[in-house]
């Protein structure tokens, strides 16, 4: 089936002076699936949620099989048989997968006799794995973004957008997404995909379209296409995708965390005897699906957690003597001499002050060592220079409020702070989360960098690919315990997503 489900024509959007899409042309056949690519800020979430009625153009026509259409709500796009999944699910946690899929639905459908009938049938036709009675806080991410799926298809959708669909899955939970998404496909539905992830987009998608900038750039055939071309498109230039891994040298022990444990607010324990050595010199990837302890473990050793046993043992490189950081406050590990940078999950609650501008943010490292009530801000306005210009900061300035940068444009200003810090030991928890893959090649780099000179790098990711291309060992986590540590070079990705997924009495360390 090659006819137009929908088509864009001259799509504008803007938020004050900031143009978010621009004249945007855009077609989706029926029975295809297309990938949606762009840096960060070039418009492919904006141009999706103006077809999913969350944003209504400025400019521009919507059509639907040939004739123009009014989308204005959420409930129109629903109308016009359209669905949106997105990144972060709009689910009840306390309600069940099948109260949550008739949730605002008048008539004879919200009977949950007549749903679970239904429900049924859409699972078998395409291949799901759910079940209708389970609650959603006791579901995993897969299972969660089933239910989502399947409420849009309970409500007609035959057009469905995902956003970052793989994002937070194992390789196993991807691949039966691929293989439920290819039979949606056969049936006629038309696909759109938002992702960063090229090799996904390779393997899943027949063609892609590339915005930059918010203005479209072309579409082209997957099979006629690859990485590199597909880069250079985004961002108009020629780009390296090479992690530039070297062989650890000279490598010695920087941080030694024994059987550590803790419990979280409700009590319930999330890390539970957690052994694990970063080496200096190396990379130690941390990889598990999401909420498994991975922040847990970084927070502990930053002195963000309290612990219920356990030690976390610095090593000072100076003189070799051992610090047992277990409870110090972030105060006083810093006090006690040890250089530790944190590149936290939430960037602006724990990594950030918002409403401060970059040269500020700059200045929270440093601010306790002046003596004065006057402080310089030269070094900090020189080192927010720097990296707006190393990292490629798109900002007006470093003295604009970090608040009014973009998602990825605040993670480089946090990790151009703490690399720029010239920690002993640097620990950063999915640094390139939101950031598009050119900005998220140079920070790869610099990990790798920090490493040749010494530091111990410890590096929560969630792609699997990157964690083997570029870590020298890498830890996985399974429900707040250690389920093994493998070599990264010879490191198998599927043995690591069971690694993930299933309980193991005995890691293996490496």
């Amino acid at each position: 089936m090659s006819e137009a489900a929908i088509e864009l024509r001259g799509i504008t959007k803007t938020f004050g002076s900031v143009i978010a899409n621009k004249d945007v042309n855009l077609t989706v056949r029926r029975g295809e699936i297309l990938a949606i690519l762009g840096e960060n800020g070039s418009g492919k979430t904006t141009l999706m949620n103006m077809i999913s009625g969350i944003y209504y153009p400025d400019e521009g026509q919507i059509l639907i099989d040939g004739s123009e259409v009014v989308i204005r709500s959420p409930k129109d796009a629903y109308k016009y048989k359209i669905g949106m999944i997105h990144q972060h699910f709009k689910l009840v946690d306390v309600f069940t997968a099948t109260q949550n899929i008739i949730l605002g639905i008048n008539g004879d459908k919200y009977n949950v006799k007549t749903a679970s009938e239904e429900i049924k049938k859409i699972s078998d036709k395409y291949g799901f794995i759910i079940e209708p009675e389970k609650k959603i806080y006791n579901m995993s991410v897969s299972e969660k973004q089933t239910v989502e799926i399947i409420k849009a298809l309970y409500r007609g959708a035959d057009i469905l957008i995902l956003d970052e669909p793989t994002a937070v899955l194992t390789p196993q939970e991807t691949d039966k997404l691929f293989e439920v998404l290819r039979r949606m496909r056969e049936d006629g539905k038309s696909i759109i995909i938002i992702t960063h992830k090229l090799h996904e987009v390779l393997s899943i998608s027949d063609r892609v379209s590339v915005l930059r900038k918010g203005e479209y750039i072309a579409t082209v055939n997957t099979a006629e296409t690859d990485e590199t071309a597909l880069t250079e498109m985004m961002v108009g230039k020629k780009v390296s995708l090479n992690i530039e891994r070297k062989d650890p040298e000279n490598t010695a022990d920087r941080l030694i965390v024994k059987n550590i444990s803790c419990k979280n607010a409700e009590g319930r324990t999330v890390l539970d005897n957690v052994s694990f050595t970063a080496k200096s010199g190396e990379i130690l990837g941390v990889a598990g699906i999401a909420g498994s302890g991975q922040r847990e473990i970084l927070e502990a050793v930053a002195g963000l957690q309290h612990l219920e046993s356990g030690e976390i043992l610095y090593v000072n490189p100076k003189n070799d003597e051992t610090v047992n950081l277990r409870d110090k406050t972030p105060t006083q590990i810093r006090d006690l001499g040890v250089r530790l940078s944190f590149v936290p999950e939430d960037r602006l609650g724990m990594g950030l002050v918002g409403n401060m501008d970059i040269i500020d943010n700059m200045m929270l490292r440093s601010y306790k060592k002046g003596h004065s009530a006057f402080l310089d801000r030269k070094q900090p306005k020189n080192l927010a220079e720097n990296i707006i210009k190393s990292l490629e900061v798109v900002t007006p300035g470093a003295t604009t409020p970090v608040r009014r940068l973009s998602g990825g444009n605040v993670q480089k200003v946090l990790v151009g702070r703490e690399i720029a810090s010239n920690p002993k030991v640097l620990m950063a928890a999915y640094p390139v989360r939101g950031l598009d893959i050119n900005s998220s090649y140079i920070i790869y780099n610099l990990l790798s960098k920090q490493k040749e000179n010494g530091v111990a790098v410890i590096f929560v990711g969630e792609d699997l690919d990157v964690l083997i291309e570029l870590c020298d060992r890498i830890m996985v986590i399974n429900s707040g315990r250690v389920s093994g540590i493998v070599d990264g070079r010879s490191a198998d990705k599927n043995e690591i997503g069971l690694m993930m997924t299933k309980t193991q009495e005995k890691g293996r360390e490496q």
